[in-house]
């Protein structure tokens, strides 16, 4: 990679890739020589990754819906990792963690770089951090109406043997090598769709709860 590349990062959850997330980064694409996608991992004191209702899917699980979709054509990195106590990243800004945190995004960087972002909050926040944030349109479909359908989903058909009532309409929020890979592991949202969300909201990110 020369001094003059220009690299496009996207930290986002991606959980799941929607057809939302395949349009920001084909965009993308079309606009840096290299994208750097970073699917935001949280990971507890004994260094294990930890998924939640919010969180269903693993970073290996997220990281083959990408390559899925884009094979090698993009970087897929883990280097926006939390580590608990997830509080030691607050408050923003004074925290010595969070500043870690960013020299950890940037670490395998080369040369000139930008991140996306399609919220006027978290591009307040890229801009503190001087990770230089270009604002996107935000698009009307999320991943966590997504999950949603897919926990309704997987309700109904819990208790209808025959699935007459599975709502199948979040197959088309998704690619369709990401829906086959979300069917394979299906266990997963069965595991979470009526378990308690154990999320808390702090700076206006979620976090997995900490006993």
């Amino acid at each position: 990679m020369t001094a003059d590349t220009n690299t496009a990062l996207y930290l986002a959850h991606l959980n799941p890739v929607t057809n939302a997330h395949v349009e920001i980064i084909s965009d993308l694409k079309r606009r840096a020589d290299t994208v750097k996608v970073m699917p935001v991992i949280f990971k507890d004191r004994n260094d294990s990754e930890v998924n939640s209702k919010s969180f269903p899917f693993s970073f290996a699980s997220r990281r083959e819906m990408l390559e899925s979709v884009f094979g090698d054509s993009i970087i897929i990195s883990e280097d926006y990792t939390f580590y608990a106590p997830f509080k030691q990243y607050m408050p923003p800004l004074l925290s010595p963690k969070s500043w870690k945190l960013r020299r950890q995004i940037l670490q395998n960087v080369k040369g000139s770089y930008f991140s996306y972002t399609g919220d006027k909050i978290e591009g307040y926040m890229l801009r503190l951090y001087r990770l230089k944030p270009r604002m996107g349109r935000r698009r009307s479909l999320s991943a966590a109406s997504v999950k949603e359908k897919m926990y309704a989903s997987a309700m109904n058909s819990s208790s209808d043997n025959n699935n007459k009532n599975a709502d199948t309409s979040w197959e088309s929020d998704v690619p369709d090598s990401v829906a086959r890979i979300i069917r394979r592991e299906w266990d997963v949202i069965k595991q979470f769709a009526n378990a308690e969300d154990m999320t808390t909201r702090i700076a206006g990110m979620k976090f997995p709860k900490e006993s």
